[in-house]
């Protein structure tokens, strides 16, 4: 009988040595090293794929012709944004979450609302008869989609090969085996070498494949680091639970942008596209509250009117509390820093409260002048007006600089029926002819003060 072997795999980035480490030396992580029963692959079953039998000879440059990306237009225009233009073919796709978000429902969606295109949907935490259950509450119905409940890759390309589908869905990588790996399914080896499969079935038969996979405790996604370096894109799924409106950024993408943003709210009958997230990000109420701004920000190509809430009190507990939710804590403290020092608003004993409306993260400088709007507010207790939205950012001096692609922002206030726009006076080519709504342009925070509270 065969001597059985076994390694030691890093449970971070996959790392892999004979003997058990209580540091990763690639990662320099802690305690991550589990044990796997390994055993060799055999010369013929690396090359399953191969579309000929001939080794691939190096080619000079000039030689290679340039071929264009085959892109397939899906159902979901969220989904195409996000991707880039369209699913490209024989692309790889994770498509990570957290447990509850909708990862199943939204590419179930996807796979049952697009006719023209024949899916083969793999599930391995599901049975037929609950997909049957969550495609009926969808309400849609596609004969090209084909459903297969098993976790045996060597199966699962057998009945790919005859079903011929245009995309295949994998629910979820860390449920499928293979069968020349004695490890259980989920593990590093298992993982590792599933997704090598189906990376070079993706790329020799060039049919796209999306994978689902789990995410850890921390967020992040769940096996070895080189899984994200095999994919070609990685799409993050995020959103409380607790709250309707879920978000879609993709972290990496070989055939496009990483700036673009896809929204959804989660209804009883699935995943709706929201195509204008501004009407969804901003609080529609009568009253006029304190604390409460309009900003002009960007997603990727995307512009949007999103609500910074801000609440300032007197500090209970002696040390005052800086907290904030979607925005950098750092650059709120620097904000309220020039507030005191430029301004001479006294902020330094009171507690302050920084929140962005409809749960996002905004790293977009633009909305300097908002966050400063907002605390003000908020201080004195005297209501902005909400037809009013800010677009600038906020320099150590006080002064309010230029942003990028501020004609977007302006022409997004415009659209919402906004009645002002704050910018700063630096930014070149704005002229008010061109525009229906009225444009403030301030140099320093004193006169944005001027404007809002006169």
């Amino acid at each position: 009988m065969a001597k059985v072997k076994s390694a030691f795999f890093c449970q971070n980035c996959g790392h892999e040595t004979p003997k058990w480490l209580g540091k990763c030396p690639s990662c320099n992580e802690w305690n991550t090293f589990v044990e796997e029963i390994v055993e060799k692959k055999q010369a013929q079953q690396i090359v399953a794929f191969s579309k000929s039998g001939k080794a691939a000879r190096p080619q000079s440059l000039h030689e290679i012709e340039k071929q264009e990306h085959r892109r397939t237009l899906l159902s979901d225009k969220e989904m195409n944004r996000v991707l880039g233009g369209g699913l490209v073919a024989g692309s790889l796709v994770l498509f990570g979450g957290e447990p509850g978000i909708g990862k199943s429902t939204l590419l179930l969606q996807i796979a049952v609302s697009t006719p023209n295109l024949k899916v083969l949907y793999v599930s391995g935490e599901e049975s037929d008869q609950q997909i049957k259950m969550r495609s009926e509450r969808i309400g849609i119905e596609n004969k090209s989609c084909f459903i297969l409940t098993e976790t045996n890759i060597q199966n699962i390309f057998k009945q790919a090969e005859e079903v011929q589908p245009q995309l295949l869905i994998i629910d979820s990588i860390q449920t499928l085996y293979s069968s020349e790996i004695e490890s259980s399914p989920g593990s590093i080896s298992q993982v590792r070498e599933c997704t090598a499969q189906l990376l070079r079935y993706a790329k020799t038969v060039g049919t796209p494949i999306f994978l689902i996979g789990h995410i850890t405790k921390e967020g992040s996604l769940a096996g070895p680091k080189v899984l994200e370096h095999m994919v070609d894109a990685v799409l993050q799924f995020e959103g409380d639970r607790n709250h309707v409106y879920r978000l879609l950024r993709s972290i990496k993408n070989r055939f496009g942008s990483t700036n673009e943003l896809g929204i959804y709210e989660m209804l009883g009958s699935g995943l709706r596209q929201v195509e204008n997230p501004s009407e969804i990000l901003i609080t529609n109420s009568d009253s006029s509250l304190s604390g409460i701004s309009i900003a002009a920000t960007l997603e990727g190509m995307r512009p949007m009117m999103i609500e910074v809430q801000a609440l300032v009190s007197t500090a209970a507990y002696g040390t005052p509390q800086r907290s904030s939710t979607g925005f950098d804590g750092k650059r709120l403290n620097m904000l309220l820093a020039v507030m005191e020092k430029r301004c001479g608003f006294k902020l330094g004993a009171k507690d302050v409260f920084l929140n962005i409306a409809g749960g996002i993260k905004v790293d977009d400088p633009a909305i300097d002048l908002a966050v400063v709007a907002a605390v003000l507010s908020s201080n004195a207790d005297i209501a902005i007006d909400k037809n009013i939205a800010l677009a600038a950012e906020v320099g150590l001096s006080g002064e309010v600089r230029p942003v990028n692609r501020i004609d977007q922002r302006i022409y997004e206030a415009e659209k919402l029926g906004m009645e002002k726009i704050v910018i700063s006076k630096f930014n070149k080519g704005i002229h008010q002819k061109d525009f229906k709504i009225e444009i403030i342009q301030c140099g320093k925070i004193t006169e944005v003060v001027k404007a809002l509270f006169a």
